[in-house]
């Protein structure tokens, strides 16, 4: 079945049928002097200003207190700090960017490995969750390879002016970044090139108000996954929020989706996986990465 899969994968990629989607575990491939997990982060957090017990392995909760406490500032300045280094794209960024038909990358952690990656294609870009703490009234921001931002879909719309029900069902982006024939989708924002951030308590209470009806996620996004399969990679998939996401973004896709799992999932993780209809492939990520590195170039697996 694990052959099988990876052959329908790569032939996938070569239609540009796969949406690769990619967690914090995809750092765990090679060194990259940035937080690999929730956990790492947190540790960084709390080693910068002291919160309370109860949070000190919360991630949300611990950035919620600094929010709180120490100002939205100091946390951008934390986070900022915790993913600046100049760490260079590992095998599967490069697998990835190296792919001509990728239409669509998701990349839900805060590093810029990604960017870094794509930075040899043409005609991409970036669509960035933004923190309504510090962008009320915008859920994204667009953005050119070389970091500048790409303007307002409609300058004349101005969201504080707006009645609920007069607000856009989606998060439009200008026709610029519509037209991007790589658009590379982080909805928890990233490091680069603005220091977004989604992280605190409130900044997912913000968007999940909204994201069952898709609001936060860009037009682009929702055009794209429409008949397309997922591939899961670095992700799990055992708490609300590691769920949340992904059932929201993949909505309207294909009925066909695979992940890489080869720890045994939770019952909550076993249950989405069933839901989501999403094959789990038992291969830990490094070996899954080098078969489907053979698979992309035509070697066929047949065990």
């Amino acid at each position: 079945m694990t052959a099988q899969a990876l052959n329908d994968i790569a032939a996938g990629f070569a239609q540009g049928r796969v949406i690769p989607y990619l967690g914090s575990g995809v750092l765990t491939l090679a060194e990259a002097g940035v937080p690999a997990s929730p956990l790492d982060l947190v540790a960084k957090l709390t080693a910068k200003t002291t919160v309370p017990h109860k949070v000190r392995s919360n991630l949300t909760g611990a950035a919620q207190y600094i929010e709180n406490f120490k100002h939205r500032k100091t946390l951008t300045a934390i986070m900022t700090e915790a993913f600046r280094a100049s760490a260079k794209p590992n095998e599967l960024h490069r697998l990835l960017a190296g792919q001509p038909a990728l239409p669509l990358l998701v990349h839900a952690w805060y590093d810029d490995l990604p960017q870094k990656a794509l930075a040899g294609r043409s005609n991409w870009g970036m669509v960035q969750g933004l923190s309504q703490a510090e962008h009320h009234g915008r859920w994204v921001g667009c953005y050119r390879p070389d970091g500048s931002e790409v303007g307002d879909a409609d300058p004349s719309i101005v969201a504080d002016e707006l009645e609920p029900q007069d607000m856009p069902l989606y998060s439009p982006v200008p026709d610029e970044a519509a037209a991007w024939s790589t658009l590379l989708y982080q909805p928890l924002g990233s490091v680069a090139p603005a220091a977004n951030f989604i992280v605190s308590d409130s900044d997912f209470v913000e968007v999940l108000t909204e994201i069952d009806i898709q609001t936060p996620i860009p037009q682009p996004v929702q055009q794209i996954r429409s008949g397309r399969h997922f591939l899961f990679l670095g992700c799990r998939f055992d708490s609300q929020l590691d769920r949340a996401f992904p059932r929201q973004i993949m909505k309207r896709s294909s009925d066909r989706h695979w992940a890489v799992l080869p720890d045994t999932p939770t019952r909550n993780e076993q249950r989405f996986l069933d839901e989501q209809n999403i094959t789990r492939l038992e291969l830990p990520l490094p070996k899954f990465v080098a078969e489907l590195a053979d698979a992309l170039q035509g070697q066929p697996l047949t065990a």
